[in-house]
């Protein structure tokens, strides 16, 4: 057990728990999935990454948005790969102060960038559905390229204060992280003083993006089905739709495990510890397994690019 520190005495290191305890023998079966989940999202993100490279006639807004979200889901997969991993396969559980906290910056920004991407990417739809005569001189290069950077810097912004946050506070009794990885919010737990500011800042950090997000999302998608339901064609309207519905797959598949964690905080907090450890890994993991095969499967120009590379090795 380590004693309690305060800011002039800084805990060596916190102990990941993992999968709960009882489960240890489990630990090889447990991997496998794991090591299969991790292994499809590195692979899948780096070739849409390498696709769009590749091809001269990807280099268009919607694809470079689509180049973001696999950089952003290949981040959050290396950022939680070696504690998952070094729990199942080498049952390492410990991560010292500093690394946990550069972990929680990392899982933390790359969540938040995640759900600025597909705020960006529903922009995009909303102009090339509802204004595509102006879509190419809206989205130029150096718009995306604007929007990319007020994106990390948005999510950078909105990370580093509550952590400087916590870094200020004491650390009191057992220092064991409830899951494979470290979350801020697992590790306001373990805090022995007052977090009134810490919790009213993450109140505002949850209207601020994860609230405010998806409701321009709702904003954007209404008016493109107003756009679409005024196209007097069918199969005009079925074609618009069509290319929105990788979007709206990637933005269900991050949203609604979202709301499940949420949920199972709030509302099942005597639920078996495993219920929570899933929950957490499925929201950090579905959208970087997902989202790939989702733009695989349903974008016509992405699949070819994938035959297309294929071929030529």
């Amino acid at each position: 057990m380590i004693s309690s520190t305060n800011s002039s005495e800084i805990p060596f290191y916190f102990i990941l728990m993992g999968i709960p305890p009882g489960f240890e023998v489990f630990h090889t079966w447990i991997s496998i999935p794991f090591c299969c989940f991790y292994t499809v999202s590195i692979m899948g993100n780096t070739t849409i990454l390498a696709v769009i490279r590749a091809e001269p006639s990807l280099h268009e807004p919607m694809y470079l948005f689509l180049s973001m979200l696999a950089l952003t889901d290949l981040g959050l997969t290396l950022t939680t790969l070696p504690t998952v991993l070094g729990i199942l396969c080498f049952n390492t559980s410990q991560i010292s102060f500093e690394a946990c906290f550069t972990q929680i910056f990392f899982i933390h920004a790359f969540s938040f960038m995640e759900s600025s991407v597909l705020l960006a990417m529903s922009f995009d739809r909303y102009v090339a559905i509802c204004r595509p005569l102006h879509y190419a001189s809206i989205l130029t290069n150096q718009v995306i390229r604007r929007i990319g950077l007020a994106i990390i810097c948005r999510c950078v912004l909105a990370v580093l204060p509550p952590l400087f946050l916590l870094k200020r506070l004491p650390f009191c009794g057992s220092h064991n992280l409830s899951h494979s990885y470290c979350l801020h919010q697992d590790m306001i737990h373990l805090v022995c003083a007052d977090t009134t500011i810490n919790n009213w800042y993450g109140f505002f950090l949850i209207l601020f993006i994860v609230v405010l997000d998806p409701l321009l999302i709702l904003l954007s998608y209404g008016l493109i089905l107003r756009s679409v339901l005024r196209i007097g064609s069918h199969v005009e309207r079925l074609r618009a739709l069509n290319n929105c519905m990788s979007h709206i797959l990637a933005v269900l598949v991050l949203y609604v495990p979202m709301v499940g964690v949420s949920m199972t905080h709030r509302f099942a907090k005597h639920a078996p510890l495993i219920v929570h450890v899933i929950m957490a890994n499925i929201y950090l993991l579905a959208p970087p397994v997902t989202n790939p095969i989702i733009y695989s499967v349903k974008t016509k120009q992405i699949r070819q690019g994938i035959f297309h590379l294929l071929s030529h090795r």
